[in-house]
């Protein structure tokens, strides 16, 4: 099985920790957790890395520390040195046009307003890369979305990470056994931690 780079969107530094933009972050986070990997801070890639076994093969995962805005130089980098195609790629990150509990696959498509992707498809010179988006959105939206996505997780919300974390690292462990296509069916139609009905 081919190498895959997973990378975790987000910004580095504590006051960044538990925001929903870091959701990206806390996704591979979990993936680490389930794998059993050692993150390790490498300056010449600009982020952590975490490589080992996964279960279909070899796997690198990242955080970039750039910020989001720049998260491209980290995976250019990171890319280039294992010589990784974009194919090769899959990125996790947050949503705000997602309610929270929705996670999508997709192979590819614009930036759709997120600088972080925006950053990657400059830096690796297209769009053609998978990605997990993770639903940060709520209903009504925001007043103010800079605020918002950059505003740590609520309790309530809190309680349901754990469920949506999990259904992440289902999601990228479904892709490698069965296919993006497959993973799409099952996990696009999915809600994950969802709060009971009254």
């Amino acid at each position: 099985m081919e190498l895959r780079l997973f990378v975790g969107l987000g910004n580095p530094g504590p006051q960044y920790t538990q925001t929903r933009h870091n959701a990206g972050f806390l996704a591979v986070d979990a993936l680490v957790q389930r794998w059993q990997f050692s993150w390790v801070e490498k300056s010449r890639f600009k982020g952590y890395l975490a490589e080992g076994s996964g279960p279909a093969g070899r796997a690198i995962l990242l955080k970039p520390t750039t910020y989001m805005n720049h998260s491209g130089q980290s995976v250019r980098a990171v890319a280039d040195y294992f010589r990784l195609l974009p194919a090769q790629v899959l990125v996790l990150y947050d949503e705000v046009a997602l309610p929270l509990g929705k996670i999508r696959l997709r192979p590819e498509g614009s930036a759709a307003g997120h600088n972080g992707i925006k950053s990657l498809i400059e830096h690796l010179g297209t769009n053609q890369f998978a990605r997990l988006r993770i639903g940060i959105g709520r209903e009504p939206p925001p007043p103010v979305l800079t605020n918002y996505v950059l505003g740590k997780f609520a309790p309530e919300e809190q309680e349901q990470l754990p469920a949506i974390l999990d259904g992440c690292v289902e999601a990228v462990e479904a892709v490698l056994a069965k296919g993006l296509e497959k993973a799409m069916s099952i996990y696009n139609a999915r809600s994950f931690g969802s709060p009971p009905d009254p």
